[in-house]
């Protein structure tokens, strides 16, 4: 469905649309993993922001958390308010997004998926983010990533 489309050039699209300030970065190394990412960028794990892309009864929807946090199905249900979640697997992602597993991005779909964002993002005046493959991320203020998303704010991940 989407494989035509470049998916980092629509994320860096999307910025340039919200008027975002700063740059894509690309690295040599994969940023495949959470650890992969923190290496590269040169942070600690907790400030690479993981997104996680769900489904609601066939609706993609987006979890946006800490690196090493593990998303908590029932508390971003409860935050959405809707029923139930499950995990997106790796062809539902592939399929109906321009992204892979391990370059999910927070924002340059076609159309936005309405998204969770879990509260302790809100502990790091910056976090980075993968910028629609492996290979590519990009710093974000967590307010600023709230904007762009228009991501609901709780407590999504595991105790």
């Amino acid at each position: 469905m989407t494989a035509d489309l470049d998916p980092v050039a629509l994320v860096e699209g999307r910025l340039r649309e919200l008027r975002y300030q700063g740059r894509i970065l690309r690295s040599q190394d994969t940023i495949h993993t959470v650890d992969d990412a923190a290496r590269t960028v040169g942070v600690e794990p907790r400030r690479i922001l993981k997104s996680i892309l769900v489904m609601d009864q066939g609706e993609l929807k987006l979890a946006l958390m800490c690196g090493p946090n593990r998303l908590d199905l029932k508390k971003m249900a409860r935050l959405m308010g809707v029923k139930r979640l499950r995990m997106a697997t790796f062809d539902e992602v592939v399929s109906m997004t321009p992204f892979k597993p391990g370059g999910v991005p927070p924002l340059g779909y076609p159309v936005q998926p309405p998204a969770a964002m879990d509260q302790d993002l809100f502990q790091y005046d910056v976090v980075w983010a993968a910028a629609g493959d492996d290979h590519s991320f990009f710093p974000v203020s967590p307010g600023d990533l709230r904007d762009y998303t228009q991501a609901l704010v709780g407590e999504i991940a595991k105790a």
